[in-house]
């Protein structure tokens, strides 16, 4: 049997980077933390954690991180289904770790969190939908909304619908850029705005519109941030894809513009857990797939 305290410790280690940090978090000190991981890793007969700025599990520590969060997860359920059995510990306020895209969560997600139920506390990696689901791979996490369909071993997979993004940018920024249409000389010529290395949307966009087969070629701004990306838009700095929903006023008010009309980009997005958790997830589920329904497109 698996020592649970001995877990909890290279959990909180992996995700706060530091002894000092897990040692606060899990209310001990940093020599017992120490002494946990180092009797775990001796159990476990190879090496948990890389020790360093940060601190990093490794495969293997990551499969343990992956066991326990999904053993709080299920415990917390029993502890709700026979409140007799479990008496006096507290599961609730285990955070959940989920993976989330950052135009979701700007858009959908936080009312799915906050009807998800009282107690859960959440811890969020913001990360591309093409990319989330690495992080569940890894066991990273204990849920993602990516954009893979699956299917993922040992994992349920929810079609959610898709987000959809139009092409944006202000009227003086066309005007600037695009004053003899929209050709593929201009767009290659033209900045943009790039959420991370791992954004996609602006290429998957331009190559529809051009025909140009493999990445194109554009000048971008990097800018990690989906409202930041609104805001750059307005004032002229970009174009960019933006969620519909996010610049629907925008676009009404004339303060935006479409760059080709009826041009929308729709990213299919999907809900993926371990399907060991199914039960001890399913408020989340629900709540996710409700405003799913009411903020995607089908």
């Amino acid at each position: 049997m698996l020592d649970p305290a001995q877990l909890a410790a290279l959990s909180a280690v992996h995700r706060r980077g530091a002894f000092d940090l897990a040692a606060a978090d899990l209310h001990v000190t940093p020599s017992a933390i120490s002494q946990r991981i180092r009797a775990l890793e001796e159990a476990a007969g190879t090496l948990l954690i890389t020790r360093g700025q940060p601190c990093r599990a490794t495969p293997a520590g990551l499969r343990l991180i992956r066991h326990h969060d999904e053993i709080v997860l299920m415990e917390r359920q029993l502890a709700t289904d026979l409140p007799g059995l479990l008496p006096g510990q507290s599961f609730g306020r285990t955070p959940l770790r989920l993976a989330v895209n950052a135009d979701s969560l700007a858009t959908w997600v936080l009312p799915a969190l906050a009807a998800a139920g009282e107690g859960l506390l959440f811890d969020l990696v913001i990360d591309d939908q093409d990319v989330s689901q690495d992080w569940l791979k890894r066991g990273e996490v204990v849920g993602a909304i990516t954009s893979h369909p699956g299917p993922l071993q040992g994992c349920e997979t929810l079609a959610l619908g898709a987000l959809r993004y139009r092409a944006t940018a202000s009227p003086a920024f066309v005007a600037r850029w695009f004053a003899g249409g929209i050709t593929a000389a201009a767009l290659a010529d033209a900045p943009a705005l790039v959420f991370s290395d791992h954004d996609r949307l602006q290429d998957r966009w331009l190559s529809r519109q051009t025909g140009a087969s493999g990445r194109p070629a554009f000048p971008f701004h990097r800018l990690a941030s989906s409202h930041g990306f609104v805001e750059a838009c307005r004032l002229g700095l970009g174009w960019a894809m933006n969620p519909e929903a996010m610049v629907a006023a925008d676009l009404a008010r004339g303060d935006l513009v479409e760059l080709v009309a009826d041009s929308a980009l729709d990213v299919p997005l999907f809900w993926q857990f371990p399907r060991a958790v199914t039960t001890a997830l399913a408020p989340l589920t629900g709540a996710l797939r409700k405003a799913a329904a009411q903020a995607l497109v089908r």
